[in-house]
């Protein structure tokens, strides 16, 4: 079976500077990956080339969706990308700030919509009965994730770590094959960062999903993932499990720091 993700040699050039360098990662389904380096690492670039925000310099990202063909997705506009079934958070929180709970849920699930602008102006049944199921899912995935009491506040109203969450339901809304978090963790205090923990795993196991993590919580990274890979400077300079990583003497030097490992 292909994996969910696969990426062949992803460089990129912003003008003279090489953020990334030959960057090759693999995600499997239903596994939970993490990317780990320090801040500068070249990260959130390779999320932003795999989700096609950036068109890489070199190199190819291949996308397998559920029970569909496997996709390169080099170039494609973003939003096929989420329709073909990649979501994502982001470093900062990007909510509709000044629109509801729930609001901010639906808007990411008229994604999965067959109604166009005629439809939409017309409502006819197909279309008032697509509106209800956008309605109910966007609901009951604000259940899934404890914000359902929450439905009708605004957005900026909630505490920073149930904005974390939202996020998260949000990227859940367009049904995606691969779930990407980047440093969904951040910020959060340490009841907040453990409960994160277990939706996570919550997620994977019942949705099935394949999830790529972007984090700086240590503890959060060994404790989820299966695998971890490790940037510096643009390059991947480890990969393993936990317990290989871990003991690298290069992650030690360039991330966990020397006095990790005294």
């Amino acid at each position: 079976m292909a994996p969910v993700l696969d990426v062949t040699a992803v460089s990129m050039n912003f003008g003279g500077l090489r953020a990334l360098n030959d960057v090759e990662l693999k995600v499997n389904s239903g596994e939970i990956v993490a990317l780990i380096g320090p801040n500068g690492a070249g990260k959130t670039t390779f999320f932003n080339c795999i989700t096609s925000i950036y068109t890489p310099t070199e190199g190819e990202v291949w996308f397998t969706p559920r029970q569909r063909e496997r996709t390169k997705v080099n170039g494609m506009k973003p939003n096929l990308v989420t329709a073909l079934g990649m979501a994502r958070t982001f470093q900062n929180i990007r909510l509709f700030k000044n629109m509801s709970v729930l609001e901010n849920v639906m808007i990411a699930r008229h994604c999965r919509t067959k109604a166009g602008i005629l439809g939409a102006l017309l409502r006819p049944a197909s279309v008032r009965r697509e509106e209800k199921e956008i309605v109910d899912r966007s609901y009951e995935l604000l259940k899934y994730i404890g914000l359902h009491k929450f439905y009708n506040e605004q957005a900026c109203n909630l505490p920073y770590g149930a904005q974390r969450r939202l996020e998260i339901a949000r990227a859940l809304a367009t049904d995606p094959t691969l779930l990407l978090l980047d440093e969904p963790a951040a910020g959060m205090n340490p009841q907040e960062t453990e409960s994160l923990k277990h939706l996570v795993l919550r997620i994977r196991d019942e949705m099935n999903m394949a999830i790529l993590l972007i984090e700086h919580d240590m503890s959060m990274v060994m404790s989820l993932s299966e695998r971890i890979y490790v940037m510096e400077y643009g390059c991947l300079i480890a990969h393993g499990t936990p317990a290989e990583v871990s003991s690298d003497p290069r992650v030690i030097k360039a991330y966990l720091g020397e006095e990790a490992h005294a």
